[in-house]
């Protein structure tokens, strides 16, 4: 399994978009997105994503330097058209904007649609947090990309619709929950499959509605599914995100005959000194987080983590050692880069 340290990476990242035709600037933003998952170790949403993305970007689903344009607008609100650009160009300008909005009015939500696939919801919080703003995000599949039954049921009618939140502290790391509302997102399905291993009982659905461990059932043909995490409860949650991110904008909940499975964005930035003071704020969620963190550890667990600390410590280790890219990914990523005469 190749190591790759996080600028080299990022490079190689920036010239595979470059040569499918990206800006500069999105295709630093997207890399940037990228590998920040892998550092976390978030490998389901990193560099693994990128031959999906030039492949999109092939088939005219990804329109790379295509115009977001504000569709509806008032103080504390907007709906984005993202014209099918890069989800997370498009993501960056929901978030940027709700928090500029946020500054004038306490707080404020912005949704937008012909939105492409934004990775994980953390690197938007974070701009929140990086702003002292509360950042709240939900994604649904702007109508398409099923992969999840719902609670008793046993085939694909929902996303994994994740939901995150960013929440500045006073430590050296945030709180930044990135959750999906199934047992597990769709990419470590494909990391596993990369890697030839089983994933845990609980997780998957087969083709015929059975439970099973191989991640190639989840991707067929015919296709199995995952199941909402918590049973009944992460269903609940996922209907809730799909109607955030779908309705309340012009993407659409989940259907039948969706346009597409892409993504569709709701963003809600909280502006912390309209209701009290940073400092104040950050002395509560530090006295939350020590409180929580100080309660004795079960049998077999070392610590007590909160959201966000360990992909923190993550990014410290893969920065100092490498990133581990799976065999399969580096192998594409080979393929894609000798196609357009570039050597890595």
């Amino acid at each position: 399994m190749p190591t790759v340290f996080a600028p080299e990476l990022r490079s190689l990242c920036i010239t595979l978009l470059r040569a499918w035709g990206a800006a500069a600037d999105e295709a630093e933003l997207v890399a940037d997105c990228l590998v920040q998952s892998n550092l976390e170790g978030h490998d389901s949403h990193g560099v693994l994503r990128l031959p999906q993305y030039l492949e999109r970007i092939e088939s005219g689903i990804i329109l790379p330097g295509a115009d977001i344009k504000t569709v509806r607008e008032r103080k504390a609100m907007a709906v984005l058209d993202g014209a099918w650009n890069f989800g997370q160009v498009i993501a960056v300008r929901a978030a940027e904007m709700a928090i500029a909005k946020a500054r004038e009015c306490s707080q404020a939500t912005v949704t937008a649609f012909h939105c492409n696939h934004v990775g994980r919801l953390a690197r938007f919080c974070q701009i929140a947090v990086d702003n002292d703003c509360i950042g709240i995000m939900a994604v649904n599949g702007h109508g398409g990309d099923q992969g999840t039954a719902p609670f008793g049921g046993t085939d694909r009618r929902l996303p994994t619709n994740p939901i995150g939140f960013g929440i500045p502290t006073g430590k050296d790391f945030n709180i930044i929950l990135d959750m999906t509302t199934s047992v597990a997102a769709g990419g470590k399905m494909r990391v596993a499959q990369n890697l030839g291993k089983s994933v845990p009982e609980g997780w998957l659905l087969d083709a015929d509605g059975k439970p099973t461990t191989d991640p190639s059932d989840y991707f067929g043909p015919p296709p199995g599914c995952s199941l909402p995490f918590g049973g009944h409860k992460g269903f609940g949650l996922s209907l809730v995100v799909d109607i955030l991110a779908g309705a309340l904008s012009e993407a659409g909940c989940s259907r039948p005959d969706p346009e597409l499975s892409a993504n569709a964005i709701f963003f809600q930035a909280i502006h912390i000194e309209s209701f009290t003071t940073l400092e104040e704020f950050r002395q509560q969620v530090d006295r939350l987080i020590d409180h929580v963190k100080a309660s004795p550890p079960a049998e077999g667990i070392d610590e007590i983590l909160v959201p966000g600390e360990a992909s923190a410590r993550r990014v410290k280790e893969r920065t100092e050692n490498g990133i581990p890219i799976d065999e399969k990914t580096w192998e594409t990523l080979e393929s894609a880069a000798l196609g357009k005469g570039i050597r890595i």
